[in-house]
């Protein structure tokens, strides 16, 4: 073969190369894709079950917690008409007692633990705001 033929070939065989990169290329983008979407569909399907498997009396609910150290909290869930009074720290959770939850609901506290910083801190502003103008209007 002269030059120039075995030039050709290797240009032919450099383009079928290219081609065939972009083939393996696209073959691992669609299964790449696949996975995505298997595991998109496992976890939709894992909510649903889980969801729907449990009956709202069966979910424990806060119903208050203190903090008594820098780790350490004391935290009362009530589960099926059951407070727990539970210790929690360290890693651990501990059942420290457990009672009948009460007929009547308990007294919500000023600030409950679903309000963030920037609620209790515009609540506390008007509450200082109250006082200070009925402290300016007296003599």
């Amino acid at each position: 073969m002269s030059e120039s033929a075995s030039g050709a070939v290797a240009d032919g065989l450099g383009g079928g190369e290219a081609l065939i990169g972009m083939a393996t290329l696209g073959k691992t983008a669609a299964a790449l894709a696949l996975v995505l979407a298997i595991i998109v569909a496992c976890s939709l399907l894992l909510r649903r079950l889980n969801g729907g498997g449990r009956g709202q009396g069966q979910r424990p609910r806060l119903v208050g917690s203190t903090s008594i150290g820098q780790r350490e909290r004391v935290v009362i869930v009530e589960v099926e008409g059951t407070w727990l009074v539970l210790g929690v720290g360290g890693g651990q959770v501990n059942k420290l007692h457990e009672l009948p939850a009460p007929e009547s609901p308990a007294t919500a506290p000023a600030f409950s633990e679903d309000d963030g910083f920037a609620a209790r801190f515009a609540k506390a502003l008007r509450h200082n705001a109250g006082l200070g103008r009925h402290d300016r209007d007296r003599p």
